[in-house]
């Protein structure tokens, strides 16, 4: 069975979402900043009518923190819910055969594996498949709501 996955860039490592989870990439929006909200929480944006929470996906991780000028924010949807992240570029789509896609191992690039559903050689380099219903836990996402 084939996948599809955006593929994107957090530091030095390659990321990916599910396609069918993903609403579009935007260049970085002006924020407004939540009083009171987790500290994953960049803040909530206006993206063509809609308030979205953004995450700064490299806290949530428990990535090392760096200002990325070129940041980009990747909108997905979460369950029901429309998220964005923070992400330093984006790369490309790629499509993978479940075969391809091996189990996460216990760590993977400092990050913990119950965020990550697999993994897979792309471009000779590991490619981290993130699995968006365990990032955001449903309570994390009801607090997001609240921002709204």
């Amino acid at each position: 069975m084939l996948n599809q996955y955006v593929v994107f860039q957090l530091e030095d490592e390659l990321y990916g979402v599910n396609i069918l989870q993903v609403r579009g990439i935007e260049k970085m929006l002006p924020l407004t900043r939540v009083p009171n909200a987790p500290p994953f929480v960049k803040g909530v944006c206006n993206l063509r009518g809609s308030v979205i929470p953004v995450i700064d996906l490299k806290k949530k991780l428990g990535l090392p923190q760096k200002e990325d000028p070129n940041a980009k924010i990747i909108v997905v949807n979460v369950g029901k819910h429309t998220v964005g992240m923070t992400i330093d570029e984006a790369a490309d789509v790629v499509t993978l055969d479940a075969s391809e896609v091996e189990p996460s191992p216990s760590l993977v690039a400092g990050i913990d594996a119950e965020y990550i559903s697999g993994v897979a050689k792309v471009y000779n380099r590991l490619l981290i498949i993130l699995d968006m219903e365990r990032i955001l836990t449903a309570d994390q996402i009801n607090l997001l709501n609240e921002l709204r």
